[in-house]
């Protein structure tokens, strides 16, 4: 029999994890202590939505809950550039360590503020590792260009495009590539020749694109992943639902984590 695999996906979810990215570390955890093998944390830092990034604090005497969330260069990267493209604009991380003495542990700021990253993934995924949440854990990023090589082809994909200056991921639709404005609204793009270290998969390709790379035996999955996942595109996969946690929007700062 083949050594476990136990795999969980998820984008870079704010400079400090959410809390429910943490109860996948910690099921994945106490999964591979009970069967053993290998934990592989697939990071999809191909995304492109800001939002994802959002950090939401709590402040240390009043409780009150506030967001935070990265700056970025431009609006076109803002909207449409992958995390793992979107530039922190020089400052952000000072002016935003001032801040942050109300809402963490002075260790949690003193490890923020060493962290040196050019862009939003790797910033997320630095401080990930600072708090002791990738100890032992192999990290697979779905931006790239080898596991992108490496995956099955797909037709429901995105694909990295130059526009505008900067690198778009523009959603392939009816043979063209385009960027959702919100709701009916598109804009069309120039039709253009890409390899497949370009593409990266929708919410809907993701589960057959990631198993392609990773041939993962175990999965550990949220309540928002159930709701969409197409267990048949991987049924050499079993299903794990992840721990539960309050407040699992909200960033988890125990520094360093516990899982």
């Amino acid at each position: 029999m083949p050594s476990p695999v136990i795999c969980f996906g998820q984008q870079p979810c704010g400079f400090f994890p959410r809390r429910f990215l943490f109860a996948k570390f910690q099921t994945a955890r106490k999964l591979r202590r009970e069967i053993g093998g290998e934990i592989v944390f697939f990071l999809h830092d191909s995304d492109h939505d800001p939002r994802e990034t959002q950090t939401t604090l709590r402040h240390r005497k009043t409780g009150e809950p506030a967001t935070l969330n990265f700056d970025f260069e431009n609006k076109l990267q803002r909207k449409f550039s992958p995390l793992c493209l979107k530039r922190i604009p020089a400052g952000w991380r000072d002016r935003t360590a001032r801040q942050l003495g109300a809402y963490v542990a002075p260790e949690a700021v003193a490890a923020f503020k060493a962290v040196v990253a050019a862009n939003v993934a790797d910033f997320c995924l630095e401080m990930y590792r600072r708090m002791g949440l990738l100890d032992g854990i192999r990290v697979v990023r779905s931006g790239d260009p080898a596991v992108r090589r490496a995956a099955c082809d797909i037709a429901e994909c995105f694909v990295d495009v130059p526009h505008g200056g900067e690198t778009v991921r523009a959603r392939l639709l009816g043979g063209g590539l385009r960027l959702h404005e919100g709701g009916d609204a598109y804009t069309t793009l120039p039709a253009a020749a890409f390899t497949k270290e370009q593409v990266s998969p929708t919410r809907d390709s993701r589960l057959r694109w990631m198993q392609s790379v990773l041939h993962c035996t175990h999965y550990v999955c949220g309540a928002g992943e159930q709701a969409y996942l197409n267990q048949a595109d991987a049924p050499d996969i079993t299903f794990v639902s992840r721990d539960a946690i309050d407040r699992s929007d909200e960033a988890y700062t125990d520094f360093p984590a516990h899982s």
